[in-house]
């Protein structure tokens, strides 16, 4: 009698564990449905002038200070997303570098803020 019981209550338990299971699965669906929904693909064109994230403000990054650097000209779009990038400013007008896409966005124009900022170190 009570093996039948234990028996009983394992299929229980594992029909517990399947149900809890797919609920995750649906809700991880219509999360990622979500998120997928609200995405914007940026397009890039030789030409056109982007912004670039500069993600190596670690030493004294300020609150107020821009991460994003430029503007700058693309040169060739590659494959899988790779961006060739020009300065316009740079003296050298064939001084180019590859980036990753994700880290661009379309320059709106204007011009950028650059906060310069100094520390003076007393010593003892």
């Amino acid at each position: 009698m009570s093996a039948e019981k234990r028996k009983r209550q394992l299929l229980e338990l594992e029909e517990m564990r399947l149900h809890a299971y797919d609920s995750s699965k649906s809700y991880k669906e219509k999360v990622k449905f979500y998120h997928d929904k609200k995405l914007v693909k940026k397009i890039f064109h030789p030409g056109q002038q982007v912004s670039l994230f500069n993600s190596r403000f670690k030493l004294f990054a300020d609150k107020l200070k821009s991460k994003w650097s430029g503007p700058f000209t693309i040169k060739d779009v590659k494959q899988y997303g790779a961006i060739e990038l020009i300065d316009p400013s740079s003296d050298d007008p064939h001084r180019s570098w590859v980036v990753n896409g994700q880290r661009l966005k379309h320059y709106l124009g204007g011009e950028v803020d650059r906060l310069n900022t100094s520390v003076e170190l007393i010593g003892p």
